[in-house]
């Protein structure tokens, strides 16, 4: 079992002050496989004093120190890619095949983007007589899930540091050892002592200290809309700035006489991707009444033909969800859509056939579903989707846009139509005949699903404040 018991703070790994030990669960053994020490107030105030402190020196570096900063930070995360991918797995489930490239690629990914939007990036700009200056916002603290632990994690890190920002990290319980890892990669390439700081925690003690501190100038959340609306009150009292990235129920609509064939299976998969557990995952299937049967049966075949299998062997299989709470939700929700009238078209409730043991889900598709049932409402966060029917492109919009998240949103089929439609989308973003998640772009949702924006030059003035200086300015 790994242990990952102190927090790194100041530069240096310290022992928590009255922290308590949490075991990490597997969800492939339902065994323990890690440890950590669970922190607490005292070291929030030791975390937030290092950041408050390496702030007056680290936001009057230069943008080509940040930049060297950044590329020693990947020189040494490349070294580190492996341990990472091992740690991502065996912690939270996700297939070691998509640990080794998705999961770790969307790190460097983050890094390289931030990169060149850093050297780019204009720090003032002249208004007339006057001029309006970027400045680092202050000491920031970054809240992160388990779901997608390197792509949240760097799409946090990376842009904070490029703006000359100071950081506490807490990232998820549930899969720690990823981001412990990653302080040793960022002590290794000579980050200063107080720039970066990680605390392992959970949410209620870490999470809202963090978030109530007063010398903590901003929180930037990716969880869980619960999560984003706790961290907001714990935030209110201190008026610091709030950047939320939450839950989703994104919609992919098929336009009238798409090519099935090739319409589905992208779809399908991305949601099935990490076995359900993405926030953008299109998981409301949207087909013309014309078509729905057919999209069905496709659907069905595609989802039958889907398998499970242990985290840490290579292939193309399905891993387990993060834990048994989760599980539990997912089982729950299923018999909920079953209840209230949707058709399981393939799998349903219980293990599937090949496991005995560890928190998997049968990939479920669901037919028969209008867009008031529980399934099509809540995010389920599993391999679960359901097939809703509509009858003409103002249905579709309507559906799409019935929902309390705005993510993130999909539409197949001639693209002049998906162009047509794509701004009535109440989405954060519109994907159109296929793409995945593209770091140059901006990254965030509308209503229920947060607000602000990551990635690139987006994700960069996310942690800066902004400055005029009037008059005869030189």
């Amino acid at each position: 079992m790994k242990s990952y018991l102190q927090q790194y703070i100041n530069g240096q790994w310290v022992d928590s002050v009255g922290g308590t030990r949490h075991q990490v669960i597997s969800p492939s053994t339902e065994q323990a496989c890690s440890e950590i020490t669970l922190g607490t107030q005292a070291d929030v105030d030791a975390a937030v004093a290092a950041a408050r402190s390496a702030f007056d020196s680290f936001s009057q570096t230069t943008r080509e120190e940040r930049v060297a900063l950044l590329e020693n930070i990947v020189a040494e995360y490349q070294k580190r890619a492996g341990d990472i991918a091992q740690a991502i797995s065996t912690e939270m489930g996700c297939p070691i095949s998509v640990s080794q490239t998705a999961q770790v690629g969307s790190g460097i990914g983050h890094f390289m983007t931030t990169i060149g939007a850093l050297k780019e990036f204009e720090f003032e700009e002249r208004v007339g007589n006057n001029k309006v200056v970027h400045e680092a916002i202050g000491v920031v603290a970054l809240i992160t899930p388990w779901n997608w632990p390197m792509n949240q994690i760097v799409a946090k890190v990376a842009p904070a540091i490029a703006a000359g920002c100071t950081m506490i990290l807490k990232p998820s319980e549930e899969c720690p050892g990823a981001a412990a890892i990653f302080a040793e990669v960022l002590d290794a390439a000579g980050v200063p002592a107080g720039v970066f700081n990680l605390l392992q925690g959970d949410g209620p003690t870490v999470g809202s200290a963090l978030a109530k501190h007063p010398d903590v100038d901003m929180i930037s959340i990716t969880g869980s809309t619960r999560a984003g609306i706790a961290v907001a009150k714990d935030a209110a009292d201190t008026v610091k700035r709030v950047h939320q990235e939450l839950g989703g129920k994104s919609p992919n609509i098929i336009l009238p006489g798409a090519p099935l064939e090739q319409a589905l299976p992208a779809g399908l998969g991305g949601v099935c991707l990490n076995s359900g557990q993405s926030c953008i995952a299109p998981a409301r299937v949207l087909v013309h009444s014309s078509q729905y049967d057919e999209a069905c049966q496709i659907a069905a075949n595609f989802m039958n033909n889907l398998t499970v299998g242990d985290p840490l062997t290579e292939g193309q299989h399905l891993g387990p969800v993060v834990n048994k709470s989760q599980w539990d939700k997912i089982q729950g929700l299923i018999a909920k859509g079953i209840e209230e009238g949707a058709t399981a078209a393939a799998g349903g409730p219980g293990l599937p056939d090949n496991v005995d043991h560890g928190y998997y889900v049968k990939p479920t598709l669901f037919t028969q579903v209008t867009n008031d049932m529980t399934v099509a409402r809540e995010e389920i966060f599993g391999p679960v989707i359901t097939m809703i029917k509509y009858e003409d492109l103002e249905d579709a919009v309507r559906i799409a846009n019935d929902t309390n998240y705005g993510l993130s949103s999909v539409i197949c089929g001639d693209p002049v139509v998906a162009n047509q439609i794509a701004p009535r989308i109440r989405a954060g973003m519109v994907y159109i005949n296929a793409g995945t998640p593209d770091a140059t772009v901006p990254f965030g949702g509308y209503k229920q699903s947060g607000n602000g924006r990551e990635f690139s030059k987006w994700g960069i003035s996310e942690f800066m404040e902004i400055k005029s200086y009037i008059g005869s300015v030189l």
